[in-house]
């Protein structure tokens, strides 16, 4: 009676027709169809391991079985299943980091140099913010900055597509951050200061320390003098003529020098640390700091104390 109902059913339909999510699915060199049975109904793809040699049986399917890593989904059909693992296989893997702060601009100019992409591919796609699905609610929003999470991503060793691999740093910013939590901020502010934050403080344990102080000067009106917003739209970050020329020009939306508030945008993209810095802030009775030559912070309460540590440690 049992085998009966068995022979009914449609052995060829779908775990989950409604489910989308894809899985890395690998087959081993000398698997068989029958064989992978097991593994298929651990990871969701076949809702019975029977069934699905049943179907096999059936169908006389399995022979083109290819060693390699397929890219599989529960809505996927037992026939689709098939089908595709007897397609090409997924390229190999290599692991590619995207540095802390790093402007969508390097990015670009990284992946370019190694000839994944051609120069400007990435920009673009990431200056296009309405092809992507967004970690939160972020309306007006053009360019990405700030968003595309440093970390190193397995990538295929050929075929880099610049808005999956987008895509997938977003993603990871909604996964580990959630900016619903906080407070009267503005999640898009927090991730500027989490930017100024991962070019300004070189040590990760002071930033928490280094955001109270941006954070009060910007609650209480003040400029936040922060050198290294203007060094934002240069092409070189490191071309001191340029940036000491940006350090003048009042018309500069990123000197905050002479403007009052945050930058209109990241400087770059913050690290997992930066932002929890600017997510979670250390009070402090301090309203002023700078780094000696060995990049040493040196905080003050008042503008004599601010003014002592800049003779003391030839800082201006």
């Amino acid at each position: 009676m049992w085998l009966l109902a068995l022979t009914s059913c449609n052995f060829s339909s779908a775990a989950d027709s409604s489910d989308t999510t894809t899985v890395v699915f690998e087959v081993p060199e000398g698997g068989t169809a029958g064989g992978l049975g097991g593994a298929l109904l651990e990871d969701g793809l076949i809702d019975d391991e029977l069934r699905w040699k049943l179907w096999l049986k059936q169908s006389e399917e399995g022979s083109c079985l290819k060693a390699g890593r397929f890219e599989l989904s529960p809505s996927m059909t037992k026939p689709q299943l098939m089908e595709t693992m007897c397609g090409v296989p997924l390229a190999d893997e290599v692991p590619y980091t995207v540095v802390e702060g790093w402007r969508i601009r390097d990015i670009d100019a990284d992946l370019a140099e190694r000839e994944w992409i051609e120069p400007g591919e990435y920009t673009k796609a990431a200056t296009d913010a309405s092809k992507f699905t967004l970690p939160f609610e972020l309306s007006g929003l053009t360019s990405l900055e700030g968003l595309l999470l440093p970390e190193t991503y397995m990538v295929p060793e050929g075929g880099f597509e610049s808005d999956r691999f987008i895509q997938r740093q977003l993603d990871l910013f909604g996964e580990r951050f959630d900016l619903s939590g906080v407070g009267e901020r503005r999640p898009y502010d927090v991730i500027i200061v989490a930017s100024m934050l991962e070019r300004e403080e070189p040590s990760p344990d002071q930033r928490p320390l280094v955001a109270g102080i941006i954070w009060k000067r910007l609650d209480h009106g003040w400029q936040l003098g922060i050198d290294a917003t203007s060094h934002y739209t240069l092409v070189d970050w490191n071309n001191r003529s340029a940036f000491l020329k940006m350090l003048k020009d009042p018309n500069d939306p990123y000197n905050t020098r002479m403007r009052k508030g945050l930058p209109p945008s990241p400087i770059g993209n913050p690290s997992s640390n930066s932002l929890e810095a600017a997510m979670n802030p250390v009070k402090s009775d301090y309203w002023y700091y700078l780094h000696d030559s060995k990049g040493v912070l040196h905080p003050a309460r008042n503008a004599a104390q601010h003014d002592a540590n800049r003779a003391k440690y030839n800082v201006y």
